[in-house]
């Protein structure tokens, strides 16, 4: 943390001790857990880099209140967008993520019931993003990666014949997969807002059917039994898929993360022959 990281975070907190870091290390947000009197707190600070943490404190100003109200995402206790600094409350669990619960169906059930709530909160008509979108993943393509020349020719092509139609888009999480969802006696809650956004609804299955879904169809089918409809369109779907493959191959390489960049490799083949 920055001086001016630490003299906010002495005056909000001003007797927290500090429980255990959670950094991740791939990033420059430091993620560490405090504890106050008898009371846990997740601190999370941004370096000059930054652009998570602002999405983060919108989510929990803006959109939270549905999760929060049921106990499943944290509270936020303060945050300063300038600062790039937000604590919330700690959540009681423990992440999906490695354990016996990222393979379980009803898991996923919950997950979809609890993704169809946040989603149903709010939807504007957006005439923007799908070309956003496509500048994006054009600017990926232009930046240092490991595909292939001929590959990336192909891509860009793709690309820039895209669509650009008005889309409908509501609050999505960004990443929604077993690493940010904790298991507490059976339920599941959510953390990490960092990702939060106004995006077409099919945007938070991409991880999933990049991964779980791929290895077992029942993960996927009690999903969308939780979620109660499958907001995939195929041709908007197919876009997301190249979408995500191309940012994950390429921020994989930016960052050093050689297993996501092979994943990445392996989601832009599997577009590529669907």
């Amino acid at each position: 943390m920055d001086q001016r990281q630490r003299d906010l975070l002495a005056s909000w907190l001003p007797q927290a001790k500090v429980v255990k870091d959670h950094s991740w290390g791939l990033v420059g947000t430091t993620v560490v857990e405090l504890q106050q009197d008898d009371l846990r707190y997740i601190v999370k600070a941004g370096d000059a880099a930054d652009t998570h943490i602002a999405r983060e404190l919108r989510a929990h100003r803006e959109w939270l209140g549905p999760w929060t109200a049921t106990g499943s995402a944290p509270e936020l206790v303060d945050g300063d967008d300038d600062a790039k600094l937000i604590v919330t409350r700690y959540l009681p669990g423990e992440l999906v993520e490695g354990t016996d619960h990222e393979h379980l169906p009803q898991t996923y059930r919950q997950a979809g019931e609890l993704l169809a709530r946040f989603h149903g909160q709010l939807s504007i008509e957006d005439a923007d993003f799908e070309a956003k979108e496509k500048a994006k993943t054009l600017a990926w393509l232009a930046k240092p990666h490991r595909i292939a020349p001929d590959l990336t020719d192909q891509l860009r092509a793709m690309v820039e014949a895209w669509p650009t139609e008005p889309t409908l888009l509501v609050p999505t999480h960004g990443d929604w997969q077993p690493r940010n969802w904790l298991i507490d006696q059976g339920t599941l809650k959510v953390i990490d807002f960092g990702r939060a956004d106004l995006r077409p609804a099919y945007t938070d299955l991409g991880r999933l059917a990049a991964q779980q879904f791929r290895k077992d169809p029942a993960l996927e089918a009690a999903f969308l039994d939780g979620y109660g409809s499958d907001p995939r369109e195929p041709a908007s779907w197919q876009r997301q898929r190249l979408r995500e493959a191309i940012g994950t191959t390429a921020w994989s390489y930016q960052v050093g993360a050689e297993d996501f960049e092979q994943q990445g490799h392996r989601m832009i083949a599997e577009v590529i022959a669907s």
